[in-house]
């Protein structure tokens, strides 16, 4: 931990501020490990970091807060009590997360300097602890269980929403705090959507079945892709299987520390090319994942040349193939990068076609 604030305070240094007003739910659980951080923030101030809630988690703070808190009665004795700390201060706020009305808010307080500040915390989260690792590794693991004890449900009949809903049901009671997002289940056509979410559609034979799910586990998410047969596909949808599978292959081999996450994209991308794919890779090759499932760092073809893997980044590595009227294939797999090159956290094997 102490590390870790080090690295903060620098951080605070280096974008010239002399304190920031933590608002984005996944940055102040990091701080505090407090786990209701919607209803909290984080000052940081002079070397000092502090919780503010409210008197609803008064007990709560003080059980799980790595921080000393501010617990406010009255709805504006927060605002005061930021006056009394903050009166003359450069403080930057989280513009990705504040409102206009929660900014205005904060301005009418006075005497405070406010400044935007873009990523600061989340450039700190992209690099996960050893401990951070291992809390991500427990979720996948819970994952590939669950999805083991799914698959054989996969039968013609069977509805796209009982799948899902099985599946997250299952997620909960081995433990999980809930699913990690909306699990996706698209069969048929419906797997040339990246982003179809479980319908009343039910398998059919020829169907190949995109599952995409994750579950969340102590604030922490996995992610992960498989597509499965039901009964005979066909060779169309074979050939599309196979590419993404040797695409997801090449970028597992590739992905290590100070590889460029532009670069690493391209890996996958320039492959699915080479095979006469020219549009159908409808999104970037991967994101980062930990206590948000979308974060730092971003592996596509708009990330800066100058952006690159480091040991302790975790992130998913998911080509995909959407063909309109045909069908589709994602494959998944959230990896760690380790000093010689990734280590693969979602264990569940993928099926040969």
């Amino acid at each position: 931990m102490e590390k870790l604030w080090q690295k903060v305070w620098a951080a605070l240094e280096q974008a010239q501020i002399e304190a920031l007003w933590v608002t984005t739910p996944e940055n102040v659980r990091y701080l505090s490990g407090f786990t209701a951080p919607e209803d909290a923030r984080v000052l940081l101030l002079r070397g000092e970091a502090t919780l503010f809630t409210d008197t609803r988690y008064t007990v709560q703070a003080e059980q799980e807060s790595t921080l000393p808190s501010f617990v406010w009665r009255q709805g504006d004795e927060w605002k005061a009590e930021l006056k009394t700390r903050l009166e003359g201060v450069r403080v930057g706020f989280e513009a990705s997360s504040l409102t206009v009305e929660k900014l205005e808010a904060l301005q009418k307080i006075g005497g405070i300097v406010w400044t935007s500040s873009l990523g600061l915390i989340e450039g700190l989260r992209a690099i996960k602890s050893n401990e951070e690792v291992a809390q991500i590794r427990a979720a996948c693991a819970l994952t590939d269980q669950v999805l083991a004890e799914v698959v054989p449900m996969l039968v013609p009949g069977a509805r796209e929403l009982d799948i899902a809903l099985e599946l997250e049901f299952r997620m909960r009671r081995a433990g999980a705090d809930s699913a990690a997002f909306d699990i996706i289940v698209a069969s048929g056509l419906r797997s040339s959507m990246p982003h179809g979410r479980a319908s009343a559609k039910l398998l059919e034979m020829g169907d190949l079945v995109t599952i995409d799910l994750g579950a969340k586990l102590g604030g922490y998410h996995s992610d992960m892709t498989r597509a499965y047969p039901v009964g005979e596909v066909s060779a169309e949808l074979t050939k599309l299987y196979r590419t993404v599978k040797q695409a997801k292959r090449l970028a597992l081999e590739a992905a290590r520390p100070g590889m460029g996450n532009r670069a690493l994209d391209a890996v996958a991308r320039d492959y699915l090319k080479s095979e006469r794919f020219e549009t159908e890779f409808a999104h970037s090759l991967g994101h980062g994942v930990g206590l948000a499932i979308h974060e730092a760092p971003r592996l596509s073809f708009r990330s800066a040349e100058n952006e690159a893997l480091e040991v302790g980044n975790v992130v998913t590595l998911e080509p995909g193939l959407y063909l309109p009227g045909v069908g589709g294939v994602r494959l998944e797999d959230l990896v760690v990068i380790t000093e010689g090159g990734c280590e693969v956290l979602t264990r569940s094997a993928e099926v040969d076609l």
